[in-house]
């Protein structure tokens, strides 16, 4: 008796299973593209970082050489 209830309304059930299943698969595949997202957007960041460190890098470096150009000088 239940087989028989089962196999009736396994065509409904079937068709709510297969709609919840595709609900979640909608809410991974936003879940996904936003995390791709923010990944992609990080990796963008930490080059522009690595390009503004390399620069302030250098003008360190400059600034330590005049300032010694200049010790030497004043010591004149």
């Amino acid at each position: 008796m239940v087989i028989e209830e089962v196999l009736n309304n396994s065509p409904e059930v079937l068709t709510s299973l297969v709609s919840e299943a595709g609900k979640v698969a909608l809410w991974l595949q936003a879940i996904g593209l936003l995390v791709i997202f923010w990944i992609v957007t990080g990796i963008i960041t930490l080059i522009m970082n690595r390009k503004k460190r390399k620069a302030i890098y250098q003008i360190k470096n400059d600034l330590k050489r005049i300032e010694g150009k200049i010790d030497r000088l004043s010591k004149k």
